[in-house]
């Protein structure tokens, strides 16, 4: 039965002011509609526990704390509360401090009157990526390494000479979040899983299952996605990053309305930060529920998660989306992240395609950031043991992408997430006049390389040793930053705030230091949450500092 958008209204259950109240109807999975359910406080919640590699990934990101408040657990006792009341918790984000449970119109009184609950939102459904099969495609080769029908594709965005000078994605550790991966085909025998988990049905098997809606075909879009990404067989497909490792999530239910849930999406994404993840890569996209406004980089569940997992280290890569020849036209959640590298579908020409979302963002930052190809990209043929197909569709252009950021990672481990996003970017095809169709442009691999050595080695000339930021935390923030600078006496010191577009927030200090240090604390007001940037100069030199707050 197709999900039908009533409306309702009653004076003492609490909506988001931004929405007009949300009814449901989805008889057929035997509830009414499926809410998050946001709590007001994280009240003697435990910590997670985090492995090595995600603290040297969050040390690196200049994100070096521990048992942040991101890391607590929601309190059991609200979720005791709420199942004791008859509810089931599907999913719960702690990055959020919310859960997600099924329930009826009348139950919303219910648990809006629970005092320990702040607001309860509607779960977004969604449309995945759309994708076009084309005829298989076969290519000449004289390299050592025969790269298949792949080898137009790599090129195109300079991999394959990153390849050759030994970077390969090694070491580097990708999330990928899609429908699901059938990992028996002969481009995946070498592939490095790390671990794997099914959101949809809780459990370890992220294949085909018997009780999936489409149980033979549930699989199938993240199979041919993760190809592009990670699939290697010489002669046949070789993708950017197929000596990392991977975790896999599966998050999306295909079903006849080619559904998809954002709070799988965001248990996914703190999964995979949990593990490690140094790179998330989706090819999912929301926008049904939505408005063009709300492609601000503040509302949606998914772009306020892939935001969070960028202040804790994480590169997230999503698709622009496919409307391009759709009325909707633009970009879709969470491509419209501050953080987020999105990227549009080209021909092999380098040509934008008539169905690759457009930007701005509402709030008119350039929207896709990249792009790469995404019309008859060469892939696995999903659910057979060796046969190979191309498909269309900015989810083929963002595993690409993806790919190519650990690539370049893997050329030098201490780069940071933005520091990629920023070479890739500012080495790509349009970069010297950026728009809202292309971006930045067509990635190149090797330039990126090079130019994030380059820009870690202007960092090392500019860093004057007696004079650095000492700490800026905590970070993310909720009511006040706290920045502390050491060996600053007699200099002349100026510290201000930037919005991610390079407004103008506010001026937090500019003067000579009389004594050896200085700490400044700044406590936002009537300003959004998000991302700003802390700028601390003097002299000739200067350091910037991105932060997240949050209200």
């Amino acid at each position: 039965m197709r999900l039908l958008l009533l409306l309702f209204i009653f004076s003492n259950f609490l909506f988001s002011q931004k929405y007009d109240p949300l009814f449901v109807e989805a008889g057929n999975r035997g509830y009414h509609f499926k809410v998050w359910v946001y709590f007001d406080k994280k009240v003697d919640g435990k910590y997670i526990e985090l492995s090595n590699k995600n603290l040297n990934r969050r040390v690196k990101n200049n994100s070096n704390f521990k048992n942040n408040w991101y890391d607590k657990k929601i309190p059991g006792k609200y979720k005791k509360e709420l199942e004791s009341l008859g509810f089931q918790i599907e999913n719960e984000s702690r990055w959020l401090n919310a859960v997600t449970v099924k329930c009826s119109k009348a139950e919303l009184v219910k648990i809006s009157d629970l005092p320990f609950v702040k607001k309860i939102e509607p779960v977004i459904m969604g449309k995945k990526q759309r994708l076009k099969y084309e005829p298989t495609l076969s290519y000449n080769h004289i390299r050592d390494i025969d790269y298949g029908g792949s080898e137009a594709q790599m090129n195109q965005i300079n991999c394959i000479a990153a390849h050759e000078s030994g970077f390969y994605g090694q070491g580097v550790r990708i999330l990928y979040i899609d429908t699901g991966y059938d990992l028996t085909h002969e481009a995946f025998d070498s592939l490095n899983l790390i671990y794997q988990y099914d959101f949809i049905n809780d459990d370890l098997n992220t294949a085909n299952e018997t009780n999936d809606e489409v149980a033979n075909s549930q699989d199938n879009h993240g199979t041919l996605c993760l190809s592009v990404l990670g699939g290697y067989k010489e002669g046949s497909l070789i993708g950017p990053a197929y000596r990392s490792e991977f975790l896999l999530a599966k998050t999306e239910i295909v079903n006849n309305e080619i559904e998809v849930e954002e709070d799988n999406f965001v248990a996914a994404l703190e999964w995979g930060e949990q593990n490690g993840a140094d790179i998330a890569v989706s090819s999912l996209g929301y926008f049904d529920w939505y408005e063009y406004e709300d492609m601000d980089g503040n509302t949606a569940v998914t772009t306020l998660a892939v935001d969070i997992a960028a202040s804790l280290g994480v590169l997230c890569v999503t698709s622009a989306g496919n409307m391009g020849n759709d009325p909707w036209n633009y970009i879709m959640a969470p491509a419209d992240a501050d953080s987020v590298i999105s990227v549009g579908a080209v021909n092999l020409n380098g040509d934008i395609s008539y169905f690759s979302s457009n930007g701005p963002t509402f709030d008119g930052r350039i929207k896709p950031e990249v792009c790469a190809l995404g019309v008859s990209t060469y892939c696995v043929r999903s659910n057979t043991l060796s046969e190979y197909r191309t498909a269309s569709g900015t989810s083929l252009s963002s595993p690409l992408v993806g790919g190519a950021a650990a690539v370049i990672l893997s050329a030098n481990f201490n780069l940071t997430a933005m520091q990629i996003r920023q070479a890739l970017m500012n080495t790509a095809s349009n970069s010297v006049n950026p728009d809202t169709s292309l971006g930045y442009g067509v990635i190149n691999v090797v330039d990126a390389i090079n130019y994030a050595y380059e820009m870690e080695l202007e960092e090392k000339i500019i860093t004057v040793k007696d004079y650095k930021i000492s700490k800026i935390y905590p970070n993310p923030f909720n009511s006040q930053l706290n920045i502390q600078l050491i060996n600053v006496r007699a200099r002349d010191v100026k510290i201000v705030v930037h919005d991610i577009n390079g407004r103008l927030i506010e001026n937090l200090y500019q003067s000579k230091v009389l004594s050896s240090d200085l700490d400044i604390k700044w406590s936002p007001k009537e300003i959004p949450s998000g991302l700003y940037l802390i700028s601390v100069s003097s002299a000739n030199h200067k350091k910037v500092q991105k932060v997240m707050y949050l209200k």
